[in-house]
């Protein structure tokens, strides 16, 4: 009987081998916020669903169109940071200035929005202009070690 048990071999002796472990060792050099991705996500989700969450689709009607294309926009950086790191992350000022024009887009883009419509934004926009700061720092670091 013939063995067809999948054996391992050593691929160490590959020819593309170094070539394999240096890209993989650029590829996660530039990664160190790589724990941020998510929440950057998670903030544009609930960006986008706060609306509804928060109950302000019928008084303020505006703000759930902005909400929810902020929302998206700041869902497709996180995808972006994700998917093409080394390229993205210059955006990540764009985050930043996402997060200050959430702070401020109760008053201008809203009617009289209440107090939680403008706390749900403000608390929005911190956190957008954390993670941007958090990305931003950590792309300038990645910049100088290469």
């Amino acid at each position: 009987m013939a063995n067809v048990s999948p054996t391992r071999g050593d691929i160490t002796s590959h020819p593309d081998a170094s070539e394999m472990r240096d890209r993989y060792a650029r590829v996660l050099g530039g990664r160190d916020v790589a724990l941020v991705d998510g929440p950057v996500f998670l903030l544009g989700l609930y960006c986008a669903a706060s609306p509804w969450i928060v109950h302000y689709t019928t008084s303020q009607p505006p703000l759930v169109t902005h909400n929810l294309i902020m929302g998206i926009a700041i869902g497709l950086l996180a995808l972006g940071f994700t998917r093409a790191p080394e390229r993205m992350y210059g955006l990540s000022w764009a985050m930043c200035a996402l997060g200050v024009w959430m702070i401020i887009s109760p008053w201008v883009v809203g009617e009289s929005p209440d107090a939680g419509v403008v706390w749900n934004n403000i608390i929005i926009g911190a956190l957008a202009v954390i993670l941007g700061l958090v990305c931003a720092g950590t792309a300038a670091k990645a910049s100088k070690r290469s």
